[in-house]
C-alpha cells in the first residue's frame, strides 16, 4: 500500500511539473469592451493596467488550463476624461471601494470539431459581485518564437455580460424610448501570452 502511495505522489508531482506557465504580455494585448449608447451606436473602452497568468497542459493544448486575471478599475479608458470619471464613480464601478476586477477559470474545453476554439468558463468578480460567465476563446494556430527567443501564443476572447448582474445599474431613459447605456456589455480581448522561463 505504501509503495502505491509513493508511486501516486511521484506521478502527481510529474504531472504538476509538466504544466506550462505563461504570463500575459500586456504590451501586446488588449482588454476591451463596448456598450450600446443611445440605442444607435457603440462606445468602446479598455482597461490599461492588468495582469494575468495561465497554466496549460502543453504549449498548444490549453484544455482545462488554470487562468487568473485582474484589471485595475481606475485604469479604465474610453477616450473621454469626463466619461471615465463617471465610470469610476459610485454610479458605476466605484473604483475606490472596488479597485479590482478579477477572473478565475473553472473550465476550458475545446469546442466539438475544433482545434483552436475553446469554451472558457470562470468566475468574474466585479463591483463586489461574483458570477459565473462563459466566453469563447479562439487560439492562434500554433505557438511562435519571437526574435528574442521567447515563446509566444495568442487568444482572441469574446463574450457578453449584463452589467446589472454585477450591481452596475445606473441609467437614464431617453425621449424616443430606450436607455442611455445598454445593460449588455460586449467583451473583446486580445491576449498575447509569453512562456515563463
Amino acid at each position: 500500500m505504501k509503495s502505491k502511495s509513493i508511486f501516486a505522489a511521484v506521478l502527481l508531482a510529474g504531472l504538476t511539473q509538466a504544466q506550462v506557465k505563461w504570463n500575459v504580455d500586456a504590451s501586446h494585448s488588449k482588454l476591451g469592451f463596448s456598450v450600446t449608447h443611445l440605442m444607435v451606436s457603440e462606445t468602446e473602452g479598455k482597461f490599461k493596467i492588468y495582469q494575468g497568468s495561465v497554466e496549460s497542459k502543453s504549449e498548444n493544448d490549453f484544455t482545462d488550463s488554470k487562468i487568473e486575471f485582474s484589471a485595475d478599475v481606475a485604469s479604465i479608458n474610453t477616450e473621454d476624461e469626463n466619461r471615465d470619471g463617471h465610470l469610476k464613480s459610485a454610479d458605476f464601478f466605484d473604483a475606490t471601494k472596488y479597485p479590482k476586477i478579477t477572473f478565475k477559470s473553472t473550465g476550458m474545453k475545446l469546442k466539438p470539431k475544433s482545434k483552436t476554439a475553446y469554451t472558457l468558463t470562470g468566475d468574474l468578480t466585479m463591483h463586489g459581485v461574483t458570477k459565473k460567465i462563459t466566453l469563447l476563446a479562439t487560439a492562434a494556430t500554433k505557438p511562435v518564437k519571437d526574435p528574442y527567443g521567447n515563446i509566444k501564443y495568442g487568444f482572441k476572447v469574446n463574450g457578453q455580460i449584463n452589467r446589472k448582474d454585477f450591481g452596475l445599474t445606473w441609467n437614464m431613459a431617453i425621449e424616443s424610448g430606450g436607455l442611455v447605456v445598454s445593460e449588455e456589455v460586449k467583451l473583446d480581448l486580445n491576449i498575447e501570452l509569453i512562456k515563463g522561463k
